[in-house]
């Protein structure tokens, strides 16, 4: 029998694991600024809004690897545009 202690875990653990759409979106959003365009056009994108919900969206911007990509104060003001639902 497993101890309590991986069992407790296993039972979270999907609590903590990222979806391979949000890792396709977060690589998207990252390309699509090295290219030039803004924060706030590419998570206006159809391909973005479509295969996020804003919760996902505003759990992208909590991304270290997007705000290394964008920069802190690029995300902070994003986050404010995000919808609440």
């Amino acid at each position: 029998m497993a101890p309590f202690s991986d069992l407790f875990r296993n039972v979270y653990s999907f609590l903590f694991v990222r979806s391979s759409q949000e890792e396709r979106v977060a690589a998207y959003v990252i390309r699509e600024h090295e290219r030039g365009r803004s924060l706030e056009e590419i998570l206006a994108d159809p391909y973005v809004r479509n295969r996020l919900q804003p919760q996902q969206i505003a759990r992208l911007l909590d991304r270290p690897d997007i705000i290394r990509a964008i920069g802190d104060d690029t995300v902070t003001a994003a986050r404010q545009t995000i919808p609440s639902g």
